[in-house]
């Protein structure tokens, strides 16, 4: 499986801007505290990454701010990382990963840190994990997986842990499942999957159990 064929990198955002001056789908009340609903449905530019990137994570902060981190820029895994803010629309740097990766994932923890995992990096598929903590734009190492792993999926779970389901080793596609304790850092072995999955999606549901 080649998931490097005809690549292209686009360095230029786009954002949809949902003008104020377009036609309004609902006028709230004036005790309703929801702004009105704009509806132009256009695009517009707005400020570029600094590096082109692919198969990277976009994860948005409580702030606002929008984290972008790792991908592929054609010939090299990438480690660095940029913030997006909405109200300048530009990109600013922030830390760089410890590992360059792509097709990782990104999960914001309830705490409001950023928690990567595995991926694939220039060495390999990567069983490495860090947390972004987004007030001193740097990121620590934690807890690895038991089992390297891309394109797998991670869930935030009610209770504050992420599950890690499916993925492949670049050799096998990944039955197994982790979840992760952000109290203590460490990956705990899930219940398997009964069919491999990579490219798969993954669901909370409203009763707490995860759709894959």
């Amino acid at each position: 499986m080649n998931h490097r064929t005809s690549v292209v990198a686009f360095a230029v955002a786009l954002a949809l801007l949902l003008s104020a001056s377009g036609a309004m789908a609902q006028e709230p009340g004036p005790d309703s505290g929801d702004p009105p609903l704009a509806t132009s449905n256009t695009w517009s530019a707005t400020g570029s990454l600094a590096a082109a990137r692919r198969q990277h994570t976009a994860t948005l902060l409580p702030d606002g701010r929008l984290l972008v981190a790792g991908g592929w820029n054609g010939s090299t895994d990438l480690a660095s990382a940029e913030l997006y803010d909405p109200v300048a629309g530009t990109w600013s740097a922030t830390g760089s990963l410890a590992a360059a990766r792509e097709m990782h994932t990104a999960t914001l923890l309830p705490n409001g840190r950023v928690l990567v995992a595995g991926g694939h990096g220039s060495g390999g598929d990567l069983a490495s994990a860090e947390v972004y903590d987004p007030a001193a734009g740097t990121w620590s190492a934690t807890g690895s997986l038991a089992a390297a792993r891309r394109e797998h999926t991670a869930t935030l779970l009610p209770d504050g842990r992420v599950l890690v389901a499916g993925g492949w080793n670049s050799i096998n596609y990944r039955l197994s499942a982790e979840v992760y304790d952000p109290g203590s850092g460490i990956w705990s072995a899930a219940g398997s999957l009964n069919t491999a999955h990579v490219y798969h999606t993954a669901t909370l549901l409203p009763d707490g159990r995860v759709l894959v």
